[in-house]
């Protein structure tokens, strides 16, 4: 599931080939009230009630992990590269590896820290294209990717009461009014425009793929494997971008990529297959 989630989303950086024209922010939040409606059939046009401990955590995992996320990276990327963004988001792996057990009050396991220190590094050579960092571009993607990591540790106390059908519901529904003031606020009411076919079918593909599909099945996996073994697979998402853009013809293979794509397999398999292994009960932390 969460091999599937990432290789979805990778498979936007096609989709948003198709969108270079439209207005960003409107197309966001076109993209995710659309994903709402589907959701929302999906769940036989009903949706989960929140209690109060509910809605902190999830305005909170929306508006960093969504809205605050893809701002974040759209401005990162005009003041310096995708390449270098990616580099630093690419170490979401890492961080979940250490906070999802400190969440729950467990030792972080160094197997699994390891595991996502080489996921990472293959994260980075799979997009390293050697330019040179921009300071303020490195401050955005650290910013965007503590808004990473928000996104799925905030989700992991919801879980049990909301499901992953849950919290991607209200997560959709949530975040569109964020992403419409946006749109109004920086690109303006005149901005926006129907799509054109071929940024119509790019925008459903996002819609259905990228969103609905691929959120389900992300906290799917947190909810069964764990965030911290569910963000190894953070590093399929580079990956899966770079072979479609090969497909395509928009990306060059060469062997960093591919010896980093192979780093990407070893530190998820090592991951999974060692930090499944029990040995006795986790050791929990005092204070």
């Amino acid at each position: 599931m969460a091999f599937t989630a990432q290789a979805l989303v990778g498979s936007s950086f096609v989709a948003a080939v198709a969108l270079e024209d439209y207005p960003i922010a409107g197309g966001q939040a076109a993209r995710y009230a659309l994903a709402a409606l589907v959701m929302l059939a999906i769940a036989g046009f009903r949706m989960p009630r929140l209690t109060r401990p509910d809605v902190l955590p999830l305005l909170g995992l929306t508006l960093t992990g969504l809205a605050v996320f893809n701002a974040l990276m759209i401005v990162g990327v005009e003041v310096s590269d995708p390449a270098s963004m990616g580099v630093v988001v690419g170490c979401v792996p890492v961080v979940l590896a250490i906070l999802g057990p400190l969440q729950r009050g467990m030792r972080p396991r160094p197997v699994v820290v390891a595991a996502g220190v080489v996921v990472a590094a293959g994260a980075g050579m799979v997009q390293w294209t050697g330019a040179a960092p921009v300071l303020l571009g490195v401050v955005l993607a650290l910013g965007a990717l503590a808004c990473e990591a928000a996104f799925t540790l905030l989700a992991v106390p919801l879980l049990p009461r909301l499901g992953p059908l849950g919290i991607t519901q209200w997560a959709t529904v949530m975040v569109v009014p964020m992403l419409g003031a946006w749109a109004l606020l920086v690109e303006g009411p005149g901005a926006q425009r129907l799509p054109d076919t071929s940024e119509l079918l790019a925008l459903l593909w996002l819609t259905a793929g990228v969103t609905a599909v691929a959120f389900l099945c992300w906290y799917g996996a947190v909810q069964r494997i764990g965030p911290e073994r569910a963000g190894l697979f953070s590093g399929v998402l580079p990956v899966s971008a770079a072979a479609l853009g090969a497909l395509t013809g928009s990306v060059a293979l060469n062997p960093v990529r591919v010896l980093g794509a192979v780093l990407v397999a070893v530190g998820v398999t090592l991951g999974m297959v060692l930090g499944s292994r029990r040995r006795g009960p986790a050791p929990t932390l005092t204070a």
